[in-house]
């Protein structure tokens, strides 16, 4: 990578990190929302102006803005490890016993952000402020390093422009601002798109150790193992004597693709795993390829949208309208670049089917083929263009109403 073009990609990025924040303000400073939000069945209730009440790690001022819905499990981790109860629990109507709610969800990002809290904390913050403001720092941190990784997977067939235009439709996409939110995408991009590029330029043990360290932020690092394998078959040439290209090296480098899936067994059956599964039926309703279940959300969904005046519609329209275009993303893909389109598909699969018909929209960021698509597309100036001033406005809104606590997913 050029110094031009790494300051390129590091300004652009440093210069949507100050809007996006900036904007959230001045959203929440200018006027007020009407609640509640009616995006989905359950929010009625869950989006008053006392909602949150009770909820201490949704109530720190410091970086508000930034947190909501799932930071508060962030943070609570960050703040006061897996058994703080004061992120919320409940009791399992089938064994009597009581399950916290931080055990939904994966360790690595919230204990970065604690690692980042402890200077921050020095500093003069209180805990939970700290917890914010490093999960900030962590999301953004790794939306950069998540952006480079991207720039470098689109050298091989995009010009200059095109690869920058890649980043830039990342950063513009209509639920991107969770990158600079407490949420795990910019962390997950960073380690996932990482993985990527260093597999492409033949770092295995790097490449399989960001897919690890993937694999512990959420559940769709374990599909880092389907790239990695396509990567590692791709080195032999099968019309050539193998004898000589089947070395340990080769077979041990086969091994190591394997540890983004090790890696989440690993977790999965460890005592936060099991909680995590525990959570998942209680609470989420989300599972391994739940597909009776995750047809029937989408369907409940598609319902219940059609008995909204609009909020519903606009809700559903999007979730379905990014499964659709990260879908023919990764289809367009699979000629070029396989192991990233495979890597894309499966995110995407596992995402439809995991039982619920929510949060797509933000699942969807995590998928490279999204990205690289739309800026082929981007080569259309009047789809540049129309695209750009399209995807702005949506996520204009959707900042404004995370920053409200409102669902957007």
């Amino acid at each position: 990578m050029s110094k031009v073009n790494l300051r390129n990609i590091i300004l652009f990025w440093l210069a949507w990190v100050i809007i996006i924040l900036g904007f959230q303000w001045l959203a929440t400073s200018r006027f007020d929302i009407k609640r509640p939000d009616l995006a989905v069945s359950w929010t009625n209730t869950e989006t008053l102006a006392n909602s949150n009440n009770g909820k201490i790690y949704l109530l720190e001022p410091f970086m508000n803005r930034q947190v909501a819905w799932d930071s508060e499990y962030y943070a609570g981790i960050a703040v006061g490890g897996y058994d703080d109860q004061q992120a919320g629990f409940i009791v399992n109507p089938k064994t009597g016993k009581l399950v916290i709610k931080n055990y939904s969800f994966f360790p690595f990002y919230p204990y970065v952000m604690k690692a980042f809290a402890v200077p921050l904390g020095w500093l003069g913050l209180k805990p939970i402020a700290a917890a914010n403001l490093a999960g900030v720092i962590v999301s953004v941190l790794g939306t950069l390093a998540g952006l480079i990784a991207l720039w470098d997977i689109t050298r091989p067939y995009f010009d200059e422009e095109t690869s920058e235009r890649t980043i830039f439709y990342a950063l513009i996409f209509p639920t991107s601002f969770f990158f600079a939110m407490v949420y795990t995408e910019g962390l997950f991009i960073a380690l996932a798109f990482g993985a990527l590029a260093l597999s492409k330029r033949g770092y295995w043990v790097w490449a399989s150790l960001l897919g690890l360290l993937a694999a512990w932020t959420r559940a769709h690092g374990a599909a880092l193992a389907l790239p990695l394998l396509i990567f590692w078959l791709m080195q032999v040439k099968w019309r050539e004597p193998l004898k000589l290209q089947l070395t340990l090296k080769w077979f041990a480098q086969g091994i190591f693709a394997l540890l983004p899936l090790v890696g989440y067994l690993i977790w999965r059956y460890s005592a936060l795993g099991t909680g995590w599964a525990e959570l998942q039926e209680l609470i989420f309703g989300r599972g391994l390829m739940s597909i009776s279940s995750s047809i029937d959300s989408f369907k409940s969904a598609y319902e219940y949208a059609l008995t909204t005046k609009g909020v519903g519609q606009v809700y559903f329209a999007i979730e379905v309208g990014s499964i659709l275009i990260a879908l023919i993303a990764s289809l367009w893909l699979a000629r070029r670049d396989l192991p990233v389109a495979l890597f894309s598909l499966a995110v995407i699969l596992l995402s439809v089917f995991s039982g619920s018909a929510q949060s797509m929209a933000r699942y969807m960021l995590i998928t490279p083929a999204l990205y690289i698509f739309l800026a082929q597309l981007g080569k259309n100036k009047i789809f540049d263009r129309a695209w750009t001033i399209f995807s702005i406005l949506l996520l204009g809104m959707e900042a404004t109403l995370f920053a409200f606590d409102m669902w957007v997913g």
